[in-house]
């Protein structure tokens, strides 16, 4: 069976589960729309804590299965992969759209149009950095969830009921029966082929929830090294160098820019797409 909790996410359980009720396998792409923002009126991104924790608790009535930071990979998932979530409209009488398939797995990515992290300003989900998009489809693919967009793509899709009781894949949150929203707007293509099994030259990626203050592991001691030799030694001293810190963050954040990431993106907190290529041995 596959995995009921996102490998790598950080695990908040909400309650609340029921099962869904069979059929083609779904998952449910969304962006959270916080800010109305323009191209001439860029928004600041607000807080991954922010959705965090309003889909743990006043929001939960309306949380999705995956909260999904395009920026950092940073995932929290609030119910299991069996059970539906309710970010969905679902009117008396119709779809039970919530619980159409197999699964319905329902995304969240933390995403409004125009919205500015850093000095950068990101007119589509697309043009994020996409962090943690490879493990996050690989993981809903697991389910059985096809590779297609049978009611269209966010660019340009339908909402066919027909289409949506019979056939598996991607429905934008726009391509739903009973759901009149706009978003997604765009969201990152497949990949060409799923995430890889970690190879054992390499250690995987513990998740996010992994470096905390004090955490002791011979996996710090290994990253330590690597940001070292990659040049991002932002360390005062090699004392203590299993044990996460203030040093650490300061070096992953040089590791982060390196690749390319500013703003939240580079905030120091190891994603699994940054990780993987850093090569941090297997300990």
């Amino acid at each position: 069976m596959p995995d009921l909790w996102m490998p790598g996410a950080t695990r908040l359980d909400i309650g609340d589960h029921a099962p869904t009720d069979g059929g083609p396998a779904k998952a449910i792409a969304h962006i959270t729309w916080d800010k109305n923002a323009s191209a001439a009126k860029p928004v600041d991104l607000v807080p991954y804590e922010n959705l965090r924790s309003y889909f743990s608790g006043s929001g939960r009535t309306v949380a999705p299965h995956v909260l999904w930071d395009p920026f950092t990979g940073r995932g929290t998932q609030f119910v299991p992969a069996n059970s539906r979530s309710k970010s969905l409209v679902d009117l008396t009488g119709g779809t039970r759209t919530n619980r159409a398939g197999s699964v319905v797995i329902q995304i969240e990515a933390l995403f409004f149009p125009y919205c500015r992290v850093g000095k950068a300003v990101y007119p589509r989900l697309a043009d994020t950095p996409c962090e943690g998009w490879e493990e996050l489809h690989a993981w809903v693919k697991s389910w059985g969830v096809a590779d297609a967009w049978p009611n269209g793509r966010p660019e340009n899709c339908t909402r066919n009921a027909q289409t949506w009781e019979t056939k598996s894949g991607w429905y934008p949150h726009k391509g739903v029966p009973e759901n009149g929203h706009d978003d997604p707007l765009s969201w990152p293509a497949f990949p060409k082929s799923s995430t890889p099994a970690p190879s054992k030259k390499y250690e995987p990626f513990p998740g996010s929830g992994f470096f905390t203050a004090g955490r002791r592991s011979p996996i710090i001691a290994a990253m330590h090294n690597r940001l070292v030799a990659e040049g991002c030694n932002k360390y005062q001293s090699s004392a203590h160098a299993d044990v996460w810190g203030g040093g650490d963050e300061r070096s992953y954040a040089a590791w982060q820019r390196k690749l390319g990431y500013a703003g939240s993106a580079a905030d120091g907190i190891p994603g699994p797409t940054s990780w993987a290529k850093l090569h941090v041995p297997n300990t």
